[in-house]
């Protein structure tokens, strides 16, 4: 699968914005790690806190579920008694090399940001840079 160029610009100079906006805010040294994690942090719904190691992997989980989730690719089927959401698999996402992922979460991320501003994360639209991903998964 190749990536056009002009997507990538676009998308990296969104993400930069995002990130200046993310690191004046948050103090600096963010990257797309701790911006998964941040968004499990905001997830959960408990503040900032200690968290284990295992707690850590979880909360990028919940990340990642909560981005994608527009996509199709999960669904949020509840909280348990502590409050942690969990999701179950509804889309298989297609295969993907490193620097796709990338981009896919790039994009999620900054459509999980605008949808915050919004106040409504029901009305993510997925960018038609994306559906790429979806019509070379069937080839």
């Amino acid at each position: 699968m190749e990536i056009k160029q002009g997507i990538d610009y676009q998308i990296e100079i969104k993400w930069n914005k995002l990130l200046a906006e993310l690191n004046e805010q948050f103090g600096g040294g963010l990257d797309l790690q701790s911006v998964i994690f941040l968004i499990g942090v905001q997830e959960l719904g408990k503040g900032y806190q200690k968290f284990s190691k295992r707690q850590k992997v979880e909360l990028m989980h919940i990340a990642i579920c909560t981005v994608l989730e527009p996509y199709g690719f999960y669904k949020l089927i509840g909280r348990d008694k502590e409050n942690w959401p969990h999701f179950e698999v509804v889309g298989e996402l297609p295969p993907l090399n490193d620097a796709q992922q990338r981009h896919l979460m790039k994009e999620a991320i900054m459509a999980y940001f605008e949808s915050e501003k919004n106040e409504n994360a029901s009305t993510i639209e997925i960018p038609e840079e994306l559906r790429y991903f979806q019509d070379e998964s069937s080839e």
